[in-house]
């Protein structure tokens, strides 16, 4: 699936912040305790103030992979701009082509023109086909855009098996 490596990624990442709660975290606090009074002692505070902020990353983290986990394929479409697809872009007016990928927010790179389906230019691509025309709204103004060419997730995932199987 698409979202594999990205599970992977945030499993990796869940291994270290779960390693530094249960092991690292408690130590020192344990060694900040023997310094003496806790109530002006600084590394006390740190550390039970870095003990909070792993605590909440943990659940932010387990709740982005069972999130990530649970996407079903069947229900993104075929033949219409959602999750995965990369989308070619002409602005009627002056021609310009751009291409976008719609993808996790945790891969967004506006550089690579890799956005998530709920920014503002996902949002007007979503649910779209190829030869439609799109608004996209910027500060200087709306722009209409026609979605010349859409490759969507299944047509990746088509591709890729492709390219395995040879």
């Amino acid at each position: 699936m698409a979202t594999n490596h990205i599970v992977e990624r945030l499993k990796e990442q869940l291994a270290l912040l779960e390693r530094e709660l249960r092991v690292e975290l408690p130590e020192r606090i344990r060694i900040a305790r023997e310094l003496g009074d806790i109530r002006e002692n600084g590394e006390f505070e740190v550390a039970k103030d870095r003990q909070g902020f792993v605590s909440a990353r943990v659940g932010q983290l387990q709740r982005r992979i069972a999130e990530l986990s649970s996407i079903d394929l069947s229900r993104v479409p075929k033949d219409r701009v959602a999750f995965g697809s990369t989308v070619h872009l002409a602005e009627e007016e002056t021609g310009d082509e751009r291409t976008y990928r719609l993808v996790a927010s945790e891969e967004v790179d506006t550089a690579k023109g890799w956005i998530s389906p709920g920014s503002p230019v996902g949002q007007a691509m979503v649910g779209k086909r190829e030869g439609d025309t799109v608004v996209i709204r910027t500060p200087g103004g709306a722009k209409r855009c026609e979605i010349t060419r859409l490759v969507t997730l299944h047509d990746q995932l088509d591709e890729d098996a492709g390219d395995v199987n040879g």
